[in-house]
């Protein structure tokens, strides 16, 4: 039974051991803080992101819906009640819909004074818009109220009424396309709406790019009553992230003459760079940790070399070679497992509270990372996933473990009389 744990106790022997010169400490206690300080970095990075994407997501989803019902390409829109037998069939099927909301979009052309700007203006319905949209509900009480039927008036986003120079009370001018019941008419339409407010939602798409009118006015706004029909439906969900697993589902109960996107489809360049970011900077960080784990190879080579007559001792006691490789395999890994669980603990302590840890650091060196005047988040957050974790901690412990192989197999070929004919 001993022997079983000889390589084990051996192997912590010689991690403990003060004998194998400056060097070799001094190589040792580099490697286990290289690792530390890879795992640590990535952790602590990789939640930062996952904050930020979380933020990202808020707001994308403060301003859209979960799901959007559209008129498939080619087909006549929808009016109204024809959408109301839809969001039945969508219930029927035990899909968990929420609230629904009728909106059009249009490409328009606002002016005022002499500045011009296109962008997309959408009709709402407020009140109905507030069982969808986070925004409209944060928004309902100082901005979106002052949308009423018929009185003409137009919420911008925050870099729509900058480029236009326009302030609450102002003229705005909105050039449309003309139709008639959906048949585009080169003459364009020209109306003069009241600006009601200004919203910022932290998206420059929708800050720069999105003016906000009732539904009843949009209707109206392409030639007279009637003229256009409702662009879709906008429907939400008790949780969004939900929406790719019941895309599927969508899909069959409102059948082929209905187009089905969700909130991902929309934004899905936004997300696309996030990955490509983390998948990168996971690769770069990754690299300390093998750089790291080069030195466990270093150091090691030094330690075989400076302990070829230990090793020879042992061989002739009748240590077997498998046991002499598990010793120095042992010692790497002390070393390294060491450091990454030293990292992982770091790490979280420094995503937990990057909160606190960041002000400090601001208020200690008089700098501010995101000024207020150019960015829409001025603090740092931080969401790490146990599953991110887990995956930096197995990537550690694996490269520290292949780097013990190499230096353990050259001790396990040692030669016992070659080791022991010049001492």
């Amino acid at each position: 039974m001993f022997s079983r744990f000889l390589p084990l106790a051996i192997g912590l022997r010689y991690v403990r051991s003060r004998d194998a010169g400056f060097f070799v400490s001094f190589s040792s206690w580099l490697s286990l803080a290289g690792v530390c300080v890879g795992v640590a970095a990535l952790i602590t990075i990789l939640s930062v992101m996952n904050g930020f994407e979380g933020e990202l997501r808020g707001r994308l989803l403060a301003m859209g819906a979960p799901v959007t019902l559209m008129a498939t390409p080619g087909t006549p829109p929808l009016t109204e009640a024809q959408w109301t037998p839809v969001v039945a069939r969508l219930r029927t099927a035990g899909l968990p819909v929420g609230a629904s909301a009728p909106f059009i979009d249009q490409q328009a052309l606002l002016s005022s004074g002499s500045e011009m700007t296109g962008a997309l203006v959408r009709g709402i319905d407020p009140r109905r818009e507030q069982g969808v949209s986070a925004a409209a509900r944060a928004m309902v009480e100082g901005r979106l109220d002052a949308l009423q039927p018929g009185l003409e008036r137009i919420v911008l986003g925050v870099g729509l009424a900058d480029q236009l120079g326009v302030q609450v009370g102002d003229a705005v001018t909105v050039l449309v396309p003309g139709r008639r019941h959906g048949a585009l008419d080169l003459t364009p339409q020209l109306r003069v709406f009241t600006l009601a407010g200004v919203f910022e939602a932290g998206i420059a798409d929708h800050d720069a790019g999105l003016a906000l009118v009732h539904l009843d006015d949009a209707y109206t706004l392409g030639g007279g009553e009637g003229a256009v029909h409702p662009a879709g439906l906008r429907l939400s969900l008790p949780d969004p992230l939900q929406v790719p697993e019941l895309r599927a589902a969508l899909e069959r109960a409102v059948g082929p003459a209905i187009q089905v996107r969700d909130w991902t489809d929309d934004n899905a360049t936004y997300f696309h760079a996030i990955r490509i970011e983390k998948r990168m900077v996971t690769a770069i960080l990754l690299l300390v940790v093998a750089i790291a784990a080069f030195n466990i190879v270093a150091m090691l080579v030094m330690v075989v070399r400076a302990k070829r007559t230990d090793i020879a001792i042992l061989r002739t006691l009748g240590l077997t070679p498998r046991a002499v490789l598990q010793v120095f395999m042992v010692q790497g890994l002390v070393i390294g497992w060491a450091g990454a669980t030293l990292g992982v603990v770091f790490g979280l302590l420094l995503a937990n509270h990057v909160d606190s840890i960041v002000p400090w650091l601001e208020h200690l060196f008089g700098f501010q990372v995101f000024d207020a005047a150019v960015y829409y988040e001025t603090a740092i957050p931080s969401d790490p996933h146990w599953t991110d974790v887990v995956a930096i901690a197995t990537a550690a412990f694996t490269l520290t473990w292949l780097a013990t192989l190499y230096p353990a197999r050259r001790a396990a070929a040692t030669s016992p009389a070659a080791a022991l004919r010049y001492e």
